[in-house]
């Protein structure tokens, strides 16, 4: 979704009907997280393992989990290299963490929110169609 990142749905005024009517489709039955490779670099290492601790991942699909692998290899390697990292590389990198709904910003501008202290809302079928509704704009 372009544009300013929204407003949190308790925060805003009132709801619009969506434009777009949204088509859903069977998510995986079981979803098996890769193990973070031994040889990655510390923080690679570590921003992996916290996308598994973090909310959003209970969206992650097969191919959710196989880009953050490729992103980690690739932040990895930049790492051991040693060298101060391109712009565009942080660029590139930004924008698979996007993807993966890693900011709070990302995952407001697809609509889903992360309650805080296990608070979740009545309408958390919407979220799981709202990352339905985000991978297809990907696609």
């Amino acid at each position: 979704m372009p544009g300013p990142i929204p407003e949190r749905s308790d925060r805003r005024r009132r709801v619009n009907k969506p434009e777009i009517e949204i088509e859903t489709a069977p998510a995986a039955e079981v979803v098996v997280v890769p193990v973070a490779e031994s040889h990655w670099h510390p923080l690679a290492k570590r921003w992996y393992l916290a996308l598994a601790e973090s909310g959003q991942s209970r969206f992650y699909e097969a191919s959710d989990w196989m880009q953050a692998v490729v992103w980690s290899e690739f932040l990895s390697r930049a790492l051991n290299q040693g060298a101060k990292p391109s712009s565009q590389l942080i660029m590139a990198w930004s924008a698979g963490a996007t993807e993966l709904l890693v900011t709070e910003g990302a995952r407001r501008r697809m609509r889903i929110e992360l309650a805080k202290g296990g608070q979740v809302d009545d309408d958390a079928e919407a979220a799981v169609t709202a990352m339905d509704a985000y991978r297809k704009r990907l696609g």
